[in-house]
């Protein structure tokens, strides 16, 4: 079977807090590590998540 092409990734929070989201990314177009901007519930406040696995 061939891979998929779109991969589940966990976006890990900078702020050290432990909140993440899941999401796909295409795994063939964007081969470098996401970084987006988003929302922190537990630190209320937008900071940067980075890519990381899903264990």
């Amino acid at each position: 079977m061939a891979k998929p092409t779109t991969v589940k990734i966990r976006l890990n929070s900078t702020a050290d807090t432990g909140f993440f989201y899941v999401t796909k990314k295409n795994a063939r177009t964007m081969t470098e590590k996401l970084v987006k901007r988003k929302y922190d519930p537990v630190a209320r406040k937008h900071v940067d998540f980075k890519e990381g696995k899903i264990k």
